[in-house]
Order: C-alpha cells, then sequence, then structure tokens
C-alpha cells in the first residue's frame, strides 16, 4: 500500500512548483518516497487523466462510507480504484492489507458503476473522453510521399475552410496554414486520429513550429544527400521526404538510440518513406564528415530543455515547464547543442544546417547561435546566419535581438531576424527555436 500512499501527494489539489516528474523525481532523490519514481509517476499520470471519472464511480458505489479500520483516504481509494479498473493487470499492487481487502470486496459494485459510466458516455473506453493535451489547435500535414493535399481536402469536404486560426473555435472547421505548404490546423475536438486518412498515413500529426525545419532546409530532389541528424521519432524526418518526393536514398536519418531507433523506422514504414529513407542507428557526432561527401544539408534537433512543450490538461499547473531555468541543466544542454551543430557544419559539401529546439530559453538558442558564430573553425568556414528573407520571411517572430549585441548593431539584428521562434499556445503550437546557417563563398 505503500506505492498509492506516497502517490496520494502527488494528486492532491493545490500549488504545485515544478512538473510533475521534476517533483517526483527530486523527492526520490531527497529520499521523501521510497517506492520507485518511475512506477509512481506513471501511476499519477494515468490516474490523473481518469480522476475525474474515478471520483465519479467511487461516489456512486459509496466505498468510502464502508466502516474500514484504517479508514479509507480518499485519494488513496482512488489510485487504488485506477490500478482495479483501469490497469493491464486489473489488480491493487500490494500485499494483504485492509484498505485492499475493502475495496476488493467491492469490485463487482465498482465495475457496475463503470459500466453505467460508459453507457451514460456512449463509449466503450473511458479515455476516449480524455483530451489529451490542451493544444488550440490539433495540426497535420499532407504526407506527399502517399496522396496530395487535393485529395485529402476532397476527403475533408465536410469541414469548413476558414482564414484564420480564431476562427477554430469548435470542431467541424479547418484553417490551411499561410507559413506551411500542407500543413492544416483543425479544432482539437475533432476526430483526426479516428480517420482513414490518418490511420493509412495519408496525413501526419505534426506541430506547425515542428516543420518550420524541412520548410526551411527546403531540400530539391536530386540536389543531394539530406541528413536527419537526431531523427527519431520521425516527424521531421518523413516531411523531409514529402519535400524530397520520396526521390530514392535521398536521406539519412541518424538516431543512436535502439528503442527510438525502432520507433523511427515504424514512422518511416508508416508514412511509406522506405524507399528514400536510410535508418541508421548510430551517433551523427561519431559520424567522419568524409563518409558523406555528397551531402547538401542537415537538420538538427537535439536534445533541449523542453520548456516550449506545454503540459497536459490532466497535469493541472505544468506552466512550471516554461517558468523552470535550471542554469547547470542549460549548460550542459547547450555544450553538447553546440557539439552536434559544429560537427555538422564540418560536413564537406553542406550549404545549409537548420538548427532547432523546443526550448524557449535563450541558453539554448540564442546564446548557442553566437557561441558557434564565435567558433573559428566555423566563421573560417564561411558559415553565418540566413537572412530573413530567406527564413519564413512572414512569420512575425523572430529571434531575441539582445543576444545578438555581440555580433554588433547591424549584424546582430540581421541575425535575430534570421531565426524564428514560436511562443507555447500563444501562436498555436509548442514552443520553438530554428536558425539557418548557410554557408557563403570567401575569397582567398
Amino acid at each position: 500500500m505503500l506505492l498509492y500512499k506516497e502517490a496520494a501527494q502527488f494528486i492532491a489539489p493545490g500549488p504545485k512548483v515544478g512538473s510533475l516528474q521534476t517533483r517526483i523525481f527530486d523527492a526520490a532523490k531527497e529520499r521523501k518516497i521510497k517506492s520507485n519514481p518511475k512506477h509512481i509517476y506513471a501511476l499519477v499520470i494515468s490516474t490523473l487523466k481518469l480522476k475525474p471519472f474515478i471520483l465519479e464511480i467511487i461516489k456512486k458505489s459509496q466505498v468510502l462510507k464502508v466502516q474500514t479500520k484504517p479508514k479509507i483516504p480518499e485519494l488513496v481509494a482512488v489510485l487504488c480504484v485506477h490500478d482495479l479498473l483501469f490497469s493491464k493487470t486489473g489488480r491493487i499492487q500490494s500485499g494483504k492489507h485492509p484498505i485492499k481487502e475493502a475495496l476488493l470486496k467491492h469490485k463487482t459494485r465498482l465495475q457496475a458503476e463503470l459500466t453505467k459510466l460508459k453507457l451514460k458516455h456512449k463509449v466503450t473506453d473511458l479515455l476516449d473522453l480524455v483530451e489529451e493535451d490542451d493544444t488550440p489547435v490539433r495540426w497535420f500535414r499532407t504526407n506527399l510521399i502517399k496522396t496530395t493535399t487535393e485529395r485529402i481536402l476532397k476527403e475533408l469536404a465536410h469541414l469548413t475552410q476558414v482564414d484564420t486560426l480564431e476562427e477554430l473555435d469548435e470542431p467541424g472547421k479547418i484553417y490551411h496554414d499561410e507559413y506551411i505548404p500542407d500543413l492544416f490546423g483543425i479544432h482539437p475536438k475533432e476526430k483526426l486520429t479516428a480517420m482513414q486518412i490518418y490511420i493509412d498515413g495519408r496525413v501526419i500529426i505534426q506541430s506547425r513550429p515542428s516543420c518550420f525545419p524541412a520548410h526551411m532546409l527546403n531540400p530539391i530532389p536530386g540536389e543531394g544527400m539530406i541528413i536527419d541528424a537526431t531523427a527519431a521519432p520521425g516527424n521531421k524526418t518523413t516531411h523531409l521526404a514529402s519535400y524530397m518526393r520520396n526521390h530514392p536514398d535521398s536521406i539519412v536519418a541518424f538516431e543512436r538510440d535502439p528503442k527510438r531507433a525502432l520507433i523511427l523506422r515504424k514512422m518511416v514504414n508508416k508514412a511509406g518513406g522506405l524507399k528514400s529513407i536510410q535508418v541508421v542507428h548510430e551517433d551523427f557526432t561519431k559520424i567522419d564528415p568524409k563518409d558523406f561527401p555528397d551531402t547538401v544539408g542537415i537538420i538538427v534537433d537535439p536534445s533541449c530543455s523542453g520548456s516550449g512543450i506545454f503540459g497536459r490538461a490532466f497535469e493541472e499547473d505544468d506552466k512550471d515547464k516554461q517558468e523552470s531555468h535550471d542554469p547547470e541543466r542549460l549548460r550542459k544542454l547547450a555544450s553538447f547543442q553546440c557539439k552536434i551543430v559544429k560537427h555538422a557544419l564540418m560536413f564537406p559539401k553542406v550549404k545549409k544546417v537548420i538548427y532547432s529546439t523546443c526550448s524557449i530559453h535563450a541558453e539554448e538558442n540564442e546564446q548557442v547561435v553566437v557561441d558557434l558564430l564565435a567558433d573559428e573553425d566555423i566563421s573560417s568556414a564561411g558559415w553565418r546566419v540566413a537572412s530573413r528573407e530567406n527564413v519564413i520571411p512572414t512569420w512575425h517572430r523572430r529571434g531575441w535581438p539582445q543576444e545578438f549585441t555581440s555580433l554588433g548593431p547591424e549584424e546582430g539584428l540581421r541575425t535575430a531576424e534570421g531565426c524564428v521562434r514560436a511562443m507555447p499556445k500563444i501562436d498555436g503550437g509548442i514552443g520553438f527555436f530554428a536558425v539557418c546557417f548557410e554557408k557563403v563563398d570567401i575569397e582567398n
């Protein structure tokens, strides 16, 4: 029963400091909990999704009114009922304990209330009623490997086209993005994942800012090879394949983690990109640039703080992800980010390198760009940040000029304008940063 008692504090209402995951793992480090923090996190995150329904089941079944010693705490009951009714094993993870025994005696009553709740909402699974996140827009793009935007629009003819994001105030509407070709936004309650166009991979769910890197690189089929340096789960990789029109053997996708490499292969297979994409389970930083002499463009989207990824609707106070600022962690991340981007800039025939993060912190964004530009090897090779007119020029949110003052007033402003930023939710998706490094000829 210790697992449930320790987990209960993380589903309790009230103010919270730090993300759910941070709070749990910090508690483990400080020895405030004895249970495995991974087990607690998995239990809590799943329970929070279903908490309103579980509370209703508990109330209707009246199990807490049964006299037990010790008395069953409501939040402990919520967690136990979650495992009893919704876990794969269907059992409470505890040895013999009065609370467990009391709940098991009323298992039939609890299951009956669960059935009534499903009938009430006309679903076979209560998870169908859970809003997975609080994104203001559900973005998806046409997978040009398998179909065309014209065909997708015909299949979505039942949706009314609107001209602005603000008009996506209810299901039944669709917005064709003005910045990224073949990208669409719909109301988050639209059941896209149940549509055949999603099931068979003709459209791919991808946040608008996440589409910036492939669009900024804008590769041309037949003009050379493209590398995705940190490819899993594969959204950017398959987006590249759409731009390359599935040109044979045109993209190499690196992923060093074996599990993520499997996810990447599945994504590539579903998207139909096996012809154009070669998945390589290897660390990109260990690759010799000379072994890829025909590479002309690289996307580098490395590990970052994820501070631009806003919380899920069932995790009540996740805004702390944006507010958290661990200097030491950011320093380590920025060091690695500089290392991997510099490696990409050393490929002999590469003309464009896109660096992106889902972070809102300057340490991982503008400051990484400044450090790279100050590197003698990089500057002597002729690298600079591309001008705004070549980097989604009509997008309104650019880099932070104050971070580029070391470059001088004119070059600092030009460099800031060459970067793009997106604010979480405000810009209709995740927080994001992207910059295009371009190689210019240097006169001898």
